[in-house]
């Protein structure tokens, strides 16, 4: 489980989370929804361990994210402005994550290219803006992580690319991961999440 417990974050003196509490449980999808600077990608970034609240605690599976552990483990990630190595392919960047870990073998590097349909063998330097996204997919499911973070995963995606997520989605909440997914598009949250809510000035409410 993962609980926020009165989580604020200030930043240069404005508040972009405001006392915010909230649990998550594995097998759930969670959807954030609100507009841009409402503070989405900062829960996920406070969850992920790339912030540190200004009051409050984020607890990962009973341990105090910043005191007891640095970061949640075994945790799959998209945030904004991601970026892989653009002068190799596919295959090379995800072999590099795996060796960082060395959780994940050449099996489940080909099992998460394929399930995001992503063969191509040129540099991610001449990929379009959705098959960097589908990559950025692929990285994030590579490991079989326990809890997946997702800010506008269906950035820059066709209509297939969302089919493709949305079935993702789905086989990782029956594999038992808790996934968190932040959007400005509703429509997403409302047809894969089993929890949509709502961000408005930092505020959190379930809708």
């Amino acid at each position: 489980m993962i609980e926020l417990k009165n989580v604020t974050k200030v930043l240069k003196k404005r508040t972009v989370l405001h006392q915010v509490s909230y649990q998550f449980h594995h097998g759930q999808v969670y959807g954030l929804y609100g507009p841009n600077g409402s503070g989405k990608t900062m829960i996920l970034r406070a969850i992920s361990g790339l912030i540190v609240p200004t009051d409050g605690e984020v607890i990962i599976d009973g341990k105090i994210l910043h005191k007891d552990i640095s970061f949640p483990p075994k945790t799959g990630l998209i945030i904004e402005h991601m970026e892989l190595l653009p002068q190799y392919n596919a295959m090379k960047n995800l072999q590099l994550l795996a060796d960082i870990n060395k959780t994940a073998v050449y099996n489940d590097i080909e099992e998460s290219l394929k399930r995001v349909a992503l063969s191509s063998e040129l540099p991610v330097k001449k990929y379009s803006l959705g098959m960097k996204q589908r990559l950025n997919i692929a990285q994030a499911i590579l490991e079989k992580p326990d809890l997946i973070l997702l800010d506008e995963p269906a950035n820059a995606l066709d209509e297939d690319g969302t089919k493709m997520l949305h079935q993702v989605i789905q086989e990782e909440k029956e594999r038992g991961a808790c996934i968190i997914m932040a959007t400005h598009n509703k429509s997403d949250l409302e047809t894969i999440c089993d929890h949509v809510l709502k961000i408005m000035d930092g505020n959190l409410e379930e809708i």
